[in-house]
């Protein structure tokens, strides 16, 4: 993949969940907006979520909620490092965007239950 388009970033989503490991591959003054309605959650984590009565904000700072890895490039390049990656076996799509923002690198939430 990275022999066909530029990477700026990846981030291994484990524990601390999207909400705490994205931030750490940002630049300051940027955030990622994530689209909680561009991918299921697997029915693992809905059972997770539901048996043991833990918030969204929870379940998001502390799995990775179906989302393995991230990888930061160009909108661009988005569509075409989708497809590169399904060549390879892997199951890719677009969860968002990153933006100017002030102060630290955040992640913030749409879609679904986000704002």
């Amino acid at each position: 993949l990275t022999k066909e388009v530029a990477v700026h970033a990846m981030a291994h989503i484990t524990g601390g969940g999207l909400t705490e490991n994205l931030p750490r591959v940002l630049p300051q003054g940027t955030r990622a907006v994530l689209d909680l309605a561009s991918w299921r959650l697997p029915a693992v984590f809905d059972w997770l979520q539901r048996s043991g009565g833990v918030a969204r904000d929870e379940m998001l700072r502390t799995f990775n909620c179906g989302v393995g890895m991230v990888l930061c490039l160009a909108a661009k390049d988005a569509e075409r490092a989708c497809e590169l990656l399904a060549k390879g076996g892997e199951k890719a799509w677009i969860i968002g965007r990153v933006e100017k923002s002030d102060g630290e690198p955040e992640v913030v939430y749409t879609g679904e239950d986000g704002a």
